[in-house]
């Protein structure tokens, strides 16, 4: 399998413009990521490299003030993805509960040490989570649904838009104590719901627009009575998120901050 690595220089460099970079180069098909001193190498397949999409994301760039240059080059021959495993050692993670789970990630986010992730196991700690059930919008590595188990979910529904993301969240399940029988990966966008049961909890760590666009569907598939768990955005896309909730009968409950990222929780208070 061939690769293209996007070596990107951002001036000036910040921890939070390399994450927001990412995660916009991970929804036009980039899998991988190495941060460097002042700016990021991401990694995509050969055959899925959308030079226009990739000139896009970097005009559009969201957080003003910052210039981006980059260049493509063709990545090694060789199993990169796993020199690159090889080469990064990760330590469970350990879940306020004394639980711990346990991930090689392949993306930016999803490692546990990034503030949105962070902030969503603070979230689902703060529910008894014992016998209910969980969709994982957009798992990535499946870090967030399977603390979810890990805390006493019963069941889980993870789906991602990337082939590569429900690759990792499968090895992923195979290094954590979790009973594979009540987890299901689906590989597509938020039209998997429609097959889907309603779920007591849907965790969703998406950017701003995924979000909104996703949202209807989302509070459709969430019992009354739930709770809808979401962050990945920034203090300016807070009253966009809670105006639209509030229009599909939720109530905001908790906001988190950390560093520029958010995260709120909504009760579901009537279905739509």
């Amino acid at each position: 399998m061939k690769y293209s690595v996007a070596t990107f220089v951002l001036e000036p460099y910040s921890e939070a413009a390399g994450d927001v970079l990412a995660a916009l180069l991970a929804d036009i098909g980039f899998d991988s990521f190495e941060p460097t001193a002042d700016g990021l190498q991401a990694y995509v397949q050969t055959n899925l490299l959308d030079a226009e999409a990739l000139a896009a994301v970097v005009a559009d760039f969201p957080l003003l003030g910052i210039s981006i240059n980059y260049n493509l080059s063709d990545a090694p021959d060789e199993n990169w993805n796993a020199a690159w495993e090889q080469e990064h050692s990760f330590e469970p993670i350990a879940l306020p509960g004394g639980e711990q789970v346990t991930i090689v990630p392949r993306q930016a986010f999803g490692s546990g040490e990034h503030a949105t992730t962070r902030m969503m196991i603070q979230l689902l700690s703060s529910i008894d989570l014992s016998g209910l059930t969980v969709i994982d919008a957009g798992c990535g590595t499946g870090i967030l649904g399977f603390a979810a188990m890990l805390m006493g979910a019963s069941s889980l529904m993870a789906y991602d838009i990337d082939e590569w993301s429900v690759k990792n969240a499968r090895d992923n399940l195979k290094l954590n104590a979790i009973e594979p029988s009540g987890v299901e990966f689906r590989l597509g966008d938020s039209s998997v719901l429609t097959a889907a049961d309603s779920a007591d909890i849907l965790l969703a760590n998406i950017n701003r627009n995924i979000l909104q666009a996703d949202l209807p569907t989302f509070v459709a598939h969430l019992r009354r009575g739930g709770k809808l768990l979401l962050s990945g955005f920034y203090e300016n896309d807070v009253p966009l998120l809670v105006d639209q909730a509030s229009a599909l009968g939720l109530s905001l409950s908790t906001k988190l901050s950390d560093g520029e990222w958010r995260a709120l929780a909504f009760d579901v208070l009537k279905q739509p």
